[in-house]
């Protein structure tokens, strides 16, 4: 529980005490929009890994050299809060991520997410969530990569299931070209979830597939192209259990 407590009171304190920086931020990027594109990014990893140390998490990275040096999508499994923590930490480029519409109403976590290139998705409203995809097709035109949890929401079930994946996230990739990297998580709701509210120690392993292009594939794998990298990552988390 003292986790629990310590991970809200930071939160918190960033959130509040980078009210400053948060308006610098904005003054930086009337000048030098990639300055500050950088420097924001840098300061909400920060964030990010100093709550993943109070949370006492070995991570195990594996692949993490397979992520190519331009604009792809990430795609990945998704079964806890701390998900979005522990990629986004190890990122290297500007990424931005596909969030739920209702992180759009937390006053300073928007502005944050703004910066970073967040989208925010409107599940139930399918013109709006087509909206927010051709937005997100537009970032990785201009060289930032983009983070997707396809299967839609977070995934409640058991360890090594998945949810089905939504075809309309790989629209992302389809039209672009550009690579889909699969990120295989396991372990993470253990941090969390799995004992709501306390926060544990745990082992969780993050692997990175292969970098997949669409336009190699044969046509009738792109065909089922969803089906296919959640394929990748469903083989990819059953190897990996093996090692917690």
């Amino acid at each position: 529980m003292i986790r629990f407590i310590l991970v809200v009171i930071t939160v918190v304190s960033f959130l509040i005490l980078f009210i400053p920086v948060l308006i610098a931020e904005w003054i930086i990027g009337k000048f030098n929009r990639e300055k500050k594109d950088y420097s924001s990014l840098r300061i909400v990893q920060g964030a990010f890994k100093l709550i993943l140390k109070i949370t006492g998490v070995k991570v195990t990275v594996i692949g993490e050299e397979n992520v190519p040096d331009e604009a792809v999508l990430f795609i990945g499994n998704h079964r806890s809060f701390f998900d979005i923590l522990l990629t986004y930490s190890r990122c290297r480029r500007l990424t931005g991520y596909i969030a739920k519409k209702e992180m759009d109403q937390f006053p300073l976590l928007n502005n944050w997410m703004r910066n970073l290139y967040c989208l925010f998705l409107d599940r139930e409203n399918p013109k709006e969530g087509l909206k927010t995809i051709l937005t997100a097709i537009d970032c990785v035109k201009k060289g930032i990569s983009i983070c997707i949890f396809p299967e839609g929401t977070r995934n409640k079930g058991e360890e090594l299931s998945m949810l089905p994946f939504r075809d309309g996230s790989f629209k992302i990739a389809t039209k672009t070209g550009c690579a889909v990297v699969p990120i295989s998580m396991n372990n993470t709701a253990e941090i969390f979830e799995n004992h709501f509210p306390k926060i544990k120690k745990t082992h969780v392993i993050i692997e990175y597939g292969s970098p997949v292009y669409y336009n190699e594939l044969d046509k009738e794998t792109q065909k089922h192209f969803g089906a296919y990298c959640q394929n990748i990552i469903q083989e990819t988390i059953n190897k990996n259990a093996a090692m917690l």
